[in-house]
């Protein structure tokens, strides 16, 4: 594999993840550990739980290098298959549920995976093919003919600890980017990468009284980033098996939470619960927001309402380039998603790969202590995610656009290919999306490059508007267009139901422009 290496620092890491799980188990077992809804585990029963997954592991000859998968809603069965795997020395690849079937397949035989567990609610994905697999297949909580029973497997396996050595270049994590049918892309990470991201953890606050709450689903690297921390901390992680905003706001009253991580289309849903003033949420000590630049209205109505500091991290799955933005100690500065984080470097280039001016816009390349090890299996593509400086070290290019502005502050424009070419000018579909979500009758919104004769590709509006909203669709277009420069403005506007989205809030853009491209290749 093409080697990667990160910044040297001041402060490497020496504990691996799977370490300092055993040492707060050892030192707290009747602390809670795990909760998901009405069932729960202390740090001595996670402990237990993790030792027969692992030993399973060993029995069935898996271990170090070994990619094993899982595709389950979130529970406290997912968080110890998680903990297991690792104390095995096996690699965790957690499968995406908004993936098509055969982009599922193409996933497991990629990655060659070991063996998978399944959660019923998932069966229908990995069903039509899963036999045709070698690879050992374990039902999470249904009976079938072609699975082996979990709860079984795991009370034929010893709750010793098997001691597996770690080493910090041994896979840690293998997350596939996309759920297309197209090419796998899988984002390997090691231990050490795992275990560098623990700075955060004292500065962050995850000590024994910290209770972080967690609805986004555990396939995601936006989850894991939260997920790990708390754990690592010796503290509780609350696990929603499905987001609601409502039950959301109940637990996080409830059980006195301290920590969230929230993707930006959650924080809109849960300030739009229209009682959202009643619930107690005092306890709240730190929020984050990721995935997804968090807009500056929506940051500002949390700043006012939800307590507890806001803080906005802007980086990839891949690693490299991190901006962390503290929201209530910078409110004149809610466009941007932060300044650098500590031992973090981000250059921005040119098509041709030549750094840009200051205050220009330009692709974001990125280097920093946290970076993956590559491409499960694809050096090609890896070497391709690659710009090299003058000196020759290493940026990952993240196909965000975006310009610093005079305080060093980071400003996205827009991804690279979601960037609308007309008439051989650059439209950015973020500085488009800015406008349409300032009309007071647009709830969401998206902007797509669709095919044009005139022009090669012209700007389309999808918005969806608030209940009781009567403007028309060009209604809204003509008051967008009145503010947006002649060579900006939309050429059509529609109002949708809903925009798509994944699981973890991004607007699909790809399903959005399907339907319009395929129709000029029929």
């Amino acid at each position: 594999m093409l080697k990667i290496t990160p910044p040297v620092s001041d402060a490497p890491p020496t504990e691996t993840v799977v370490a300092r799980i055993r040492t707060n188990a050892s030192a707290n077992p009747e602390r809670l550990a795990i909760v998901c809804g009405s069932d729960s585990l202390s740090w001595g029963q996670f402990d237990l739980r993790i030792n027969r997954v692992a030993n399973l592991m060993v029995q069935q000859g898996f271990g170090t290098g070994d990619n094993i998968a899982i595709i389950s809603p979130n529970s406290i069965p997912y968080a110890e298959l998680f903990m297991g795997i690792l104390r095995a020395g096996a690699c965790v690849t957690p499968l995406s549920s908004m993936a098509a079937p055969e982009a599922l397949q193409k996933m497991l035989v990629d990655c060659g995976a070991k063996a998978i567990f399944v959660a019923e609610q998932y069966l229908g994905l990995v069903d039509g093919f899963i036999s045709d697999l070698p690879i050992a297949r374990f039902a999470i909580d249904f009976t079938h003919a072609s699975f082996s029973d979990y709860e079984t497997a795991l009370a034929h396996s010893p709750t010793t600890d098997p001691l597996v050595p770690i080493q910090m270049e041994d896979a840690f994590n293998l997350i596939y980017s996309s759920g297309t049918t197209g090419t796998p892309k899988g984002i390997l990470h090691n231990h050490w990468m795992r275990a560098a991201q623990m700075d955060r953890v004292s500065p962050n606050g995850y000590d024994a009284e910290a209770r972080t709450l967690i609805s986004t689903p555990l396939y995601s690297n936006t989850t894991i980033v939260s997920f790990i921390p708390t754990l690592f901390g010796g503290s509780t992680v609350h696990l929603m098996a499905k987001f609601d905003a409502r039950t959301y706001l109940q637990i996080a009253e409830r059980e006195k939470i301290t920590h969230t991580m929230l993707v930006p289309v959650q924080y809109k849903r849960i300030m739009d619960v229209p009682d959202f003033d009643s619930f107690d949420l005092t306890s709240m000590r730190l929020k984050f927001s990721t995935s997804a630049p968090l807009r500056a209205d929506v940051k500002r109505d949390v700043l006012e309402r939800f307590p507890g500091k806001l803080v906005e991290y802007y980086g990839l799955t891949e690693g490299g380039g991190v901006t962390v933005l503290v929201a209530d100690e910078h409110p004149t500065k809610l466009h941007t998603v932060g300044t650098l984080a500590p031992g973090n470097d981000i250059r921005l280039i040119d098509a041709a790969g030549n750094e840009v001016p200051k205050g220009t816009v330009g692709e974001i390349c990125g280097r920093g202590p946290t970076m993956m090890a590559g491409y499960f299996g694809r050096d090609d593509l890896t070497a391709d995610y690659i710009w090299r400086d003058a000196e020759g070290l290493v940026y990952f290019r993240s196909g965000d656009m975006g310009a610093f502005d005079e305080d060093g502050f980071l400003v996205l424009s827009d991804r690279k290919k979601d960037m609308i070419i007309s008439g051989g000018l650059n439209i950015y579909a973020n500085d488009l999306e800015l406008v349409l979500l300032e009309d007071p009758d647009v709830i969401d919104a998206a902007v797509i490059g669709i095919p044009s004769e005139a022009w090669g590709e012209t700007p389309l509006g999808l918005v969806v508007t608030r209940d009781g909203a009567s403007r028309t669709a060009a209604d809204i277009l003509t008051q967008a267009n009145a503010r947006l420069g002649k060579s900006q403005r939309l050429s059509e506007l529609e109002i949708r139901e809903t925009l798509p989205r994944s699981t973890i809030g991004k607007i699909l853009k790809k399903d959005l422009r399907a339907p319009y491209w395929d129709a000029t290749q029929a």
